[in-house]
């Protein structure tokens, strides 16, 4: 890992313990902030063009080549635009929300092993606080519709709550199937149990839980058809309805990172995380590394692609239906699935 290798040379060069972790910490930040920034470019030029596929339309291709540099044409529009804020919000309040929406994902970011040395930080609860971490985003969101003073700002954080209640429960029990499977709460462990190849991935045996876990993150998400804390036909556009230029952006910027990284999850703990469908690498050394980033993006691309599909697809649900959804449907499903996958694991010599 490169933190063993730099305190190993911290160590030799007599630098204080305090301060080489004090530079690690920075270096890390810097590193995930940047990486973060990168993604969620290419992400939202990569979901305009596939939409506009889907839908025949012609998509951004004005701002560089096939407008490749319309996102970052974007991204420089939010950083100069004038920050307004209502009448009568609170100030307080209002400034905070997307800073709390927005620093979960960046911690997110760091709690994920890319490949099997390139990690940030491999704690042995690390699905534990994933799941921590995750949860405390909608209170941003909470936050800034009631911050907002904007009655409809406030139904779209309510909304939002009420779906990440709801579905957190079925979401962390496809997730404890998994843990079940793997008999382990560390991402590294549980994707090193599933190396030999296609037919060790846990997604397998848990199809179910798989399925549960991908509706549930489109729920957490906020993506069609459970785009309704942002139903903008309704609300205007929910709970960032009184925000422009850069807090405006943390809530933008922060949504897509959410749908990179909770795709990367799934994949972490039902498709093999890094490992190669094949059971192989076909590289040595340094490129084994960069052949396990590729398989981890190749197969997160995937999950993105297709809730970028459904939400070209499907239309928006009603508000009483998808809490329906969860508890007559959803929940029992899961509950079905953890004793199905228990079974399996005692059945198979867990």
């Amino acid at each position: 890992m490169i933190y063993d290798f730099l305190k190993t040379f911290a160590e030799g060069i007599n630098i204080p313990s305090l301060i080489f972790e004090s530079f690690w910490a920075v270096l890390m930040f810097a590193f995930l902030a940047a990486f973060m920034i990168i993604v969620v470019l290419f992400l939202v030029l990569f979901e305009r063009k596939l939409l506009a596929a889907f839908t025949v339309r012609k998509g951004p291709n004005r701002v560089g080549l096939n407008g490749i540099f319309q996102t970052i044409a974007d991204a420089i529009k939010l950083l100069i635009k004038e920050d307004i804020s209502a009448y009568n919000t609170d100030k307080i309040l209002f400034t905070l929300a997307p800073l709390i929406f927005f620093m979960p994902v960046m911690i997110l970011f760091g709690l994920m092993p890319y490949t099997n040395l390139l990690y940030a930080v491999n704690i042995p609860l690390g699905v534990v606080a994933v799941m921590a971490v995750t949860a405390f985003s909608s209170l941003g969101l909470i936050l800034a519709g009631w911050a907002s003073n904007n009655k409809y700002s406030l139904l779209g954080g309510a909304r939002a709550v009420i779906q990440s209640v709801s579905y957190e429960i079925p979401l962390v029990l496809s997730i404890l199937s998994i843990c079940v499977l793997a008999g382990s709460l560390n991402l590294k462990e549980i994707i090193l149990a599933q190396s030999g190849g296609l037919f060790h991935w846990y997604v397998i045996p848990n199809i179910l839980g798989f399925v549960i876990f991908y509706i549930s993150t489109l729920a957490e998400l906020n993506r069609n058809p459970f785009d309704l804390p942002e139903a903008e036909n309704e609300l205007i556009g929910g709970y960032n309805t009184e925000y422009s230029g850069m807090k405006f952006a943390m809530f933008f910027l922060a949504e897509y990172a959410q749908l990179f990284i909770l795709s990367l999850l799934g994949v972490l703990l039902f498709c093999g995380g890094f490992q190669s469908p094949f059971g192989i690498y076909f590289g040595v050394g340094f490129f084994i590394q960069l052949e396990q980033l590729f398989w981890l993006f190749a197969k997160t691309f995937c999950l993105i692609f297709l809730a970028i599909w459904i939400r070209a697809t499907l239309p928006r649900i009603r508000s009483d239906r998808l809490s329906v959804f969860c508890w007559k449907y959803v929940l029992p499903l899961a509950l079905l699935n953890l004793l199905f996958i228990s079974i399996y694991k005692f059945i198979m010599g867990g």
